[in-house]
């Protein structure tokens, strides 16, 4: 029965969210606040319901139900439990029941604490957000539904894909999963403060929390799943431009852009109109990101539907959503005051600058992912747009971005002035040019975009702690400290790139046993290969000895392991982390002669890329955390005097 009572949640959540969206529109057009003040209690009754939904499913996957048809294709009996519960959501009809679980929750958060705005600019939000879980809910009960059972019940399912098989599918998916539908709070603000036209300062600050928190879990969703995919498929790289990494990078770009537009619009009361449709390109590329991964044209780990009704119901909602919130904002934007005004050379212009870029890269991104799509669907011919195009094209347009990141924090909001700029921009700028002098002294046949990024990195860095030089740091705000780390943390993924990008070494061989081989600054020898068992798979693990220098050796064992169900080789690399990078083995196979494939990479300093992520992400919690205490003292001023 657990099965059937996760599909009666299920079907009674997607009852509420049509009377949710019936009583904010019957309230809104009736100006009967009877019924406005009746969708709260159903937004939050409709989180619980698909929650419980959703612990059900779960609930099944730990209990190996086989005579669930998800179960059976996506789990064994046999297997660890944390990839029986993470599993939940490695397949396609437990994805999207996440993503609508998450979806009706923040709906629920939102109607439980949201006290800023005007109750009815709130309940037309909250009218928005029904309307897209309403889609979502058709999805899953017409189309994929989680529930399906199967008469008679395999004694044992199929197993769940090997690559997914690690501990990064308990993490990476839910906070991607929570960036996305973080967006679509901010989308169903804007078009709740279209609706009423009260687009301004209390509507940014509302907004700003669920921004900060998109942003945040797409930060870490993005660099864990890249060190995921660097460590998992074994061929040493960190970034693919690949088309479903493209569908996560795509929102967050997006986001990037929302955040400072919604961080003027909060604090100076400008950009009204250029915040609102922000939050509608944010929350699109969302949607576009999973009609590509969820649609089924897409061949990639992560794109599990393959019946191509699935991805026309994902495009048709794609479709109404975006297409409904650019003609409301077509219809509405007249109605958007300007706001206040600024000089070109003040913080809002750098904002507006660094917005400009990202919406470019944005735009080149989805281009270079949409195009070879299009011109298979039109001409059955496959192209492929991979890292030169990328490289290429926004390569350049990013290092102008980290520039003017460098140069906002020091502006003066409204209006500055250059001497007094260029006074505050002064060791920024030496560090910069002395970073020039030193790597072109160290390493002279260094790339240019390696070059500029490792220059631009220090020079960053210097200037994202300016803006605490001659502050008294105990009275600072904690989101000042905030916007400090997310640029530092900038400024140290750059330096992991543009390191990575230019110092890596490799080295691909066909060792014998005993055979010693180089790669940088190490020594590998190869003392063995034995076969091993694991809990669901067995493997071959070579015994790698490395030593450094004259320093003490140690040992490495990557494995090319075998699972049975499904059927599926996989490489395991080795990975030893040291303070200046990481030595990365992986084993191939043998051939006829005895020996055995093994490449080798020495990669300095590539531990930057996501100590930087971390740090990007740790800036956005601490920026959302100072935001609400001055919201709370701001709030408590107002009640209480």
């Amino acid at each position: 029965m657990i099965a059937e009572a996760g599909l009666a949640a299920l079907w009674l959540a997607f009852a509420l969210a049509l009377l949710q969206l019936g009583l904010g529109v019957a309230g809104l057009t009736g100006g009967r606040d009877v019924l406005l003040g009746a969708v709260r209690p159903v937004a939050v009754v409709q989180g619980l319901l698909t929650a419980i939904a959703f612990v059900m499913l779960i609930w099944l996957f730990l209990r190996s139900d086989m005579s669930v048809e998800l179960v059976a294709l996506n789990s064994h009996s046999d297997k660890p439990w944390l990839y029986k519960f993470a599993g939940t959501w490695g397949n396609h009809e437990g994805s999207m029941l996440l993503w609508v679980a998450v979806l009706a929750f923040a709906g629920a958060a939102v109607a439980l604490f949201e006290r800023r705005l005007d109750e009815r600019t709130l309940m037309a939000t909250l009218a928005a957000q029904a309307f897209i879980g309403i889609g979502f809910y058709a999805f899953l009960l017409f189309s994929s539904n989680p529930f399906t059972r199967l008469d008679p019940a395999p004694a044992q399912g199929q197993g769940l894909n090997p690559l997914l098989q690690d501990p990064g599918l308990a993490f990476h998916p839910p906070t991607l999963y929570f960036g996305y539908v973080g967006l679509s709070i901010a989308f169903s603000f804007a078009v709740g403060a279209l609706v009423t036209r009260d687009v301004g300062a209390d509507f940014a600050r509302a907004m700003r929390p669920w921004v900060l928190i998109s942003w945040v879990f797409l930060t870490l969703g993005i660099t864990a799943g890249s060190y995921w995919a660097y460590y998992e498929l074994g061929w040493g790289g960190w970034w693919f431009w690949d088309p479903v990494e493209n569908a996560s990078l795509m929102p967050w770009l997006a986001a990037t852009a929302l955040l400072h537009s919604v961080t003027v619009l909060a604090t100076r009361d400008g950009l009204r109109a250029w915040t609102v449709m922000l939050a509608v390109v944010a929350f699109s590329m969302s949607m576009v990101g999973t009609f590509l991964v969820r649609s089924g044209i897409l061949t990639s780990v992560h794109a599990f539907a393959v019946d191509p009704t699935r991805g026309s119901f994902i495009l048709a909602l794609l479709v109404i959503y975006i297409g409904g919130a650019m003609a409301l904002y077509g219809f509405r934007v007249g109605t958007v005051r300007e706001g206040s005004t600024f000089e070109a050379v003040s913080r809002e212009g750098a904002l507006v600058a660094n917005n400009l870029l990202l919406s470019a890269i944005l735009g080149i991104v989805l281009i270079g992912t949409l195009y070879p799509l299009g011109v298979e669907a039109v001409t059955g011919d496959k192209l492929s747009v991979g890292p030169p195009y990328f490289n290429a094209a926004a390569g350049p347009l990013a290092l102008i971005l980290v520039a003017i990141m460098a140069v906002g924090p020091l502006l003066k909001w409204r209006r500055d002035t250059l001497k007094p700029l260029a006074k505050r921009l002064a060791l920024p700028i030496l560090i910069t040019a002395l970073a020039l002098a030193a790597v072109l002294a160290m390493a002279p046949g260094i790339g240019i975009f390696p070059l500029l990024g490792l220059v631009l990195a220090l020079g960053v860095g210097a200037a994202s702690v300016a803006p605490l030089w001659k502050r008294n740091l105990r009275r600072t705000p904690l989101f000042t400290y905030g916007m400090v780390i997310a640029h530092l943390g900038i400024a140290v993924s750059l330096a992991g790139m543009a390191c990575e990008s230019a110092f890596t070494k490799e080295t691909l061989v066909a060792a014998r046993l005993g055979e010693t081989e180089h790669v940088g600054p190490f020594a590998v020898r190869l003392d063995g290969v034995a076969p091993i068992a694991g809990p669901n798979w067995t493997a071959l693990e070579a015994t790698l000895t490395v030593t450094r220098g004259d320093g003490k050796p140690f040992i490495l064992k990557p494995e090319a392991r075998m699972f049975p169900s499904p059927p599926t080789e996989t490489s395991e690399a080795a990975i030893k982390t040291v303070f200046d990078g990481q030595l990365y083995t992986v084993l191939g196979k043998a051939d006829e002669q005895g020996r055995w494939q093994l490449r080798l990479w020495w990669k300095p300093w590539v531990t930057l890329i996501w100590l930087g992520g971390v740090l990007i992400a740790l800036g956005g919690l601490l920026s959302l955390i100072g935001h609400m205490r001055r919201e709370r003292k701001l709030l408590d001023r107002k009640l209480y005097g």
